[in-house]
């Protein structure tokens, strides 16, 4: 077993510990304590205002998550992209870059590199269209943005519900099947913060989407205090895309052999969806999310089958296969359906910021 393959074995262990109160998560649990406290400490530190929180021009949506382990806040970030271009604001996206190399500020294109982009802001951006700027520090990734692109008159953040340095006007807590798994903070569970957020504290949740597949059980995560909670759907998309944009059915790809490949989170849940869709996986390789592309290369030259991968695996997969086709590949994206009503409430908030900002929708 590779090194990248122990990371991610190691992961997931660890997440399915932290969903159940056992004894590996009730050894953790007195570290826990300390974690809380810090926690409790910073945000007090804003509430007091001995930290700055920046307002920009602009209004701020924040999608971030209170667990950890890939709750789905980029295909949420894409849904809210999507429905906002629909509507006729013009959003840019701003980042972290969790798993670039450098911290400094990058404005995303389609053809940056992944090691200085970051996976997923690549990937929004290519998928989208939008500017998208990457900085350790997203303030300054959201003033690098307006300077460059002053028709951009929204922002949304993708993760960064606990950046409470970034002022918001929204923030949505995104939440999947696990819901809050056992209930403990860090490490002994999910949680990157208490829940439910007591009232008027910093960075508190306006909405809740709650998501999964079709058909799945999933835990309630109501904190019963008023906060909307909305559900929505996450499915494979029905067609594979090709590193050239050639789009495949699904379907078509039945009966033949592929290795699976995730650097994501939850790589298990990705491989159940594609059996889910009738696909036979002669192997599944997983790798730590945001795995590097050495990772990849080493996948790369061991397969003997077409390989079939997330989209956000494909920003560093794609570069590495061998000139003239030689190994076939395909990405699946992941589509994100979220009830009318979560869409609803996010316009209601907007036209109340609108008059406040100074930008209309269409």
């Amino acid at each position: 077993m590779s090194q990248a393959n122990r990371r991610a074995a190691w992961a997931s262990a660890w997440l399915q510990s932290a969903q159940r109160r056992g004894p590996l998560a009730c050894s953790l649990w007195p570290v826990s304590l300390i974690y809380r406290f810090l926690i409790a400490l910073r945000r007090r530190l804003y509430a007091l205002g001995l930290r700055v929180t920046h307002k920009l021009e602009v209004p701020v949506i924040v999608v971030g998550n209170v667990v950890v382990g890939g709750a789905g806040k980029t295909p949420t970030t894409l849904s809210l992209v999507a429905h906002l271009q629909a509507r006729g604001w013009r959003p840019g996206v701003i980042s972290r870059g969790h798993g670039r190399r450098g911290d400094g500020v990058v404005h995303v294109e389609p053809d940056t590199p992944a090691h200085h982009a970051g996976d997923e802001p690549l990937l929004i951006r290519r998928r989208s269209g939008a500017p998208v700027c990457v900085a350790r520090r997203r303030v300054e990734a959201a003033q690098a943005l307006l300077r460059a692109h002053p028709e951009v008159n929204l922002l949304i953040c993708d993760d960064g519900m606990q950046h409470l340095a970034l002022g918001r006007d929204l923030t949505v807590a995104v939440f999947d099947e696990r819901g809050l798994g056992n209930g403990w903070l860090l490490p002994a569970g999910l949680l990157r913060e208490p829940w439910p957020p007591a009232p008027g504290s910093p960075g508190r949740p306006d909405l809740v989407l709650q998501q999964g597949r079709a058909g799945c059980a999933i835990r309630s995560v109501s904190p019963h205090d008023g906060m909307p909670v909305f559900n929505a759907v996450r499915q494979l998309a029905a067609s594979a895309v090709a590193p050239d944009g050639h789009h495949k059915p699904l379907k078509d790809l039945h009966g033949q052999p592929l290795v699976a490949i995730a650097g994501i989170a939850r790589p298990e849940v990705f491989f159940e969806m594609l059996r889910e869709r009738g696909l036979t996986l002669a192997d599944c390789v997983s790798l730590p999310d945001h795995a590097d592309a050495t990772d990849y290369e080493a996948a790369v030259r061991s397969a003997r089958h077409p390989l079939i991968c997330t989209e956000k695996d494909a920003v560093k997969l794609f570069p590495l296969l061998p000139a003239g086709g030689s190994l076939q590949a395909w990405a699946v994206p992941l589509e994100l359906a979220p009830e009318r009503a979560f869409l609803d409430q996010v316009d209601a908030h907007l036209a109340r910021l609108s008059s406040r900002h100074g930008h209309q929708t269409a």
